[in-house]
């Protein structure tokens, strides 16, 4: 089986995740999508983040339903920070069954050369590259198996929507009305 890994801290997940794991599973050859939950990226602070196994939670109850999606956790079990290239070997070794691919933003394979032994990701893994604000052109700069998503932008940002609620917004139509509720129900990101 193809396998997308889309790898974020889902923090909290929203419908610009949704729409680009959704659309990535209907358009390409990949046969699902995993959102892998991180517990800590190594590129981001980690006192913003709500505690991972509520991100675990909101992901499922984003997902649930589509059979084309699923949440993994692996990267709970691993050392922290957490190493895309660790997490793939770890993959690997327990799937060796499955054939993984990246997605990512076009903002991370602009960096993708800061990445923790990034060209062994690039020679043995497929990246499928959606479109970040500000990158209007689509370019790699690094040679690899690399597939450029004619989607549209979309502008979401998980901490757009964190701050908007620590301020009394409604971010209702931004989120999945389940992850909706449940955010309002435990007051996530309200302090």
């Amino acid at each position: 089986m193809k396998i997308g890994l889309f790898f974020g801290s889902f923090n909290p997940i929203h419908i610009g995740h949704l729409i680009i794991g959704n659309y990535i599973a209907e358009t390409t050859d990949l046969d699902k999508v995993w959102f892998v939950v991180s517990p800590h990226n190594p590129l981001k602070e980690r006192s913003s983040l709500l505690n991972e196994f509520d991100r675990l939670n909101l992901v499922n109850l984003a997902i649930e339903g589509n059979d084309n999606l699923w949440v993994s956790n692996i990267e709970f079990f691993l050392p922290k920070p957490s190493y895309t290239i660790d997490t793939l070997t770890h993959l690997k070794e327990k799937y060796p069954e499955h054939e993984f691919s990246l997605i990512m933003g076009s903002d991370n394979i602009n960096n993708i050369h800061k990445w923790k032994n990034f060209q062994q990701i690039l020679n043995n893994h497929q990246i499928f590259v959606y479109r970040r604000k500000g990158d209007e052109e689509l370019t790699a700069p690094v040679k690899g198996k690399i597939n450029f998503l004619d989607m549209p932008l979309l502008d979401i940002s998980s901490t757009f929507i964190r701050e908007a609620i620590k301020q009394g917004f409604s971010m209702r139509y931004f989120l999945p009305e389940a992850v909706y509720k449940y955010i309002n129900e435990m007051n996530y990101y309200k302090s």
